[in-house]
């Protein structure tokens, strides 16, 4: 299960979408690693990490959020 970053205003260990938009910027490599791991093993999480980087579409500094977004993409097109 994903470790959510605990030092965000979050104070659970579900990955909710919230969840989500705090591990992509904020989140250290280990905890993005579990989210790649998170999304392999459940394929609804495409769909939430794309939900989650759409907004980030048009910022060119949103780099992680671009990553991301093509990552679901590439995969989502994948099943």
């Amino acid at each position: 299960m994903l470790l959510v970053v605990l030092h965000r205003p979050l104070n659970h260990r579900r990955l909710t979408l919230a969840a989500t938009d705090d591990v992509i910027p904020h989140g250290r490599w280990r905890n993005r690693a579990d989210l790649r791991r998170t999304v392999l093993a459940d394929r609804a999480m495409l769909d939430k990490v794309s939900r989650v980087c759409r907004p980030y579409a048009s910022d060119p500094y949103a780099r992680r959020h671009h990553f991301w977004m093509h990552y679901a993409e590439e995969h989502g097109s994948a099943s």
